[in-house]
């Protein structure tokens, strides 16, 4: 997000607007993560993309860091699984990464994709839908979202992604471990 903006000057708290858009150059992916997981806590996430970037996952690493709590000893995580499609067209880009998405995301997948789903579930229960134009990268263009936290939307589209993994898509391990085979 820009220095200078604010992103409650551009969305409201969930709890208040189940139902909501923007359109801005002010706001990236990982900010709406991060601001989706300060309102309900330790989630499960699901993101699909065509592709990801080198920055983006810089985000996502000190997102999926475990936070000391105040007061406490133990060190709590904000993000207890985290899933991830991208396009086999950027394949090439995504295995540069390889090493450093191992880093940060537990399942990573590629299928013939072009969705950009962001897919957040608490351990209590409570869903949030975001439909993107933004690929995980960073730029400064305008993008636009819708977020919901209405469940019927997040079931749907929870369904329909848990499809495109589990028929549609391939593990990145495979694919990275069949390529360092080859070579």
């Amino acid at each position: 997000m820009k220095r200078s903006a604010n992103i409650d000057q551009i969305l409201r708290p969930l709890k208040e607007t189940p139902f909501q858009a923007y359109l801005s150059n002010a706001v990236q992916v990982a900010d709406i993560l991060e601001w989706i997981l300060g309102q309900v806590g330790v989630s499960e996430v699901w993101q699909t993309s065509f592709s990801i970037s080198e920055e983006f996952l810089r985000r996502l690493f000190f997102i999926t860091q475990p936070t000391k709590s105040l007061g406490s000893a133990k060190n709590d995580k904000r993000i207890s699984k985290f899933h991830l499609v991208l396009d086999h067209k950027a394949t090439n880009k995504t295995l540069k990464l390889w090493a450093f998405i191992t880093q940060v995301i537990e399942r990573t997948y590629l299928a013939d994709n072009h969705s950009k789903i962001l897919l957040v579930k608490s351990e209590r229960g409570d869903t949030v839908s975001v439909i993107t134009s933004q690929n995980l990268t960073r730029g400064n263009r305008h993008e636009s979202a819708f977020i919901s936290t209405d469940k019927t939307i997040f079931d749907r589209l929870h369904e329909q992604v848990n499809d495109l993994i589990t028929n549609h898509s391939v593990p990145l391990h495979d694919l990275f471990r069949d390529r360092i085979a080859a070579d």
